[in-house]
């Protein structure tokens, strides 16, 4: 077994999305290389509801996934295939928009006025990025819960882990998506597909993401420049981006840790990409917004 050494521990960055909500972005302003297959991840994490209430009118998606994952308040949602529908504290939306959709979200708070979730969005290999949309809407009483001995709990949204599969099926990237909460002060290992990318997004708590010990004599900062143990400290809001291994070491600190554990199979594709959609070459770029101009971007379904 080997663990995963820390590439890098930033903080998410303050911005405007949608028609002026305000939340975090962990990555997506530039190269995603190191986080294929995934493409963005925010937060919205907000107490004001003017800061959060305008959402995120309609508005297109083609060659990619969207992955909605709400913890407090609602997301209201609507699409272009007449769907119609909210999602609630603790429930998932995972849409593939394939071809082509035209949604809108928006995000309605708690009775104290706070809303939080996070949104990442997925890649989608170029065989799949015009296959008809789908959405997959998982309620939070379908989500499983794992609590292991020491009293780390996850919520499992896809994938297989601790034995168990999530209710998300049918994903070309084959990803992991799972929350994750450790107990002050425990130490915590979690098995990770050796030959996916990974990432830690830590939203509660704190806690060190560990690398493998160095044999005996070896100083902690090695000639490569990666630092071996321990990393600096990752609280709320920090994104954990993980080297190659078969798990992740993490020790929580006084107040616990809660976070995002996401890996996924890197699909290694060029990657054309301009606002809400992701395709391969420019020219398929360039297509889908002259399609959305003429009026012929969405596909009837065949």
């Amino acid at each position: 077994m080997s663990i995963r050494p820390v590439k890098k521990v930033i903080q998410s960055q303050p911005t405007l999305e949608g028609a002026g909500v305000h939340l975090r972005r962990a990555f997506g302003f530039g190269n995603t290389h190191d986080y294929d297959p995934f493409l963005l991840l925010d937060d919205f994490r907000n107490e004001k509801p003017a800061d959060y209430l305008a959402g995120f009118p309609w508005h297109p998606h083609r060659g990619i996934e969207t992955i909605t994952y709400v913890l407090a308040g609602t997301v209201e949602h609507g699409d272009s295939m007449g769907n119609v529908g909210a999602i609630a504290a603790g429930d998932v939306q995972w849409m593939t928009a394939g071809s082509g959709i035209i949604h809108q979200e928006m995000p309605k708070g708690d009775p104290d006025g706070r809303m939080h979730g996070f949104q990442l969005w997925a890649n989608l290999p170029s065989a799949l990025k015009m296959a008809p949309p789908r959405y997959q809407e998982v309620k939070s009483g379908e989500i499983p819960e794992i609590t292991d001995d020491d009293g780390t709990r996850v919520r499992l949204v896809c994938g297989s882990f601790w034995g168990k599969r999530g209710p998300v099926e049918g994903i070309a990237t084959d990803p992991t998506y799972i929350d994750v909460s450790v107990p002050p002060g425990k130490r915590k290992t979690l098995p990770v597909e050796t030959s996916n990318h990974a990432f830690a997004y830590v939203f509660a708590g704190s806690g060190k993401f560990s690398n493998a010990s160095p044999p005996q004599g070896v100083p902690t900062e090695g000639a490569t420049g990666i630092e071996i143990v321990p990393v600096k400290e990752a609280g709320n809001r920090s994104l954990v981006l993980f080297d190659s291994g078969d798990e992740v070491t993490v020790q929580a600190g006084d107040e616990g840790i809660r976070f995002l554990l996401v890996s996924g199979k890197p699909l290694q594709e060029p990657v054309a990409w301009y606002g809400p959609i992701v395709m391969n070459t420019q020219e398929q770029l360039q297509q889908a917004f002259k399609e959305l101009d003429a009026g012929t971007f969405l596909k009837a379904a065949k």
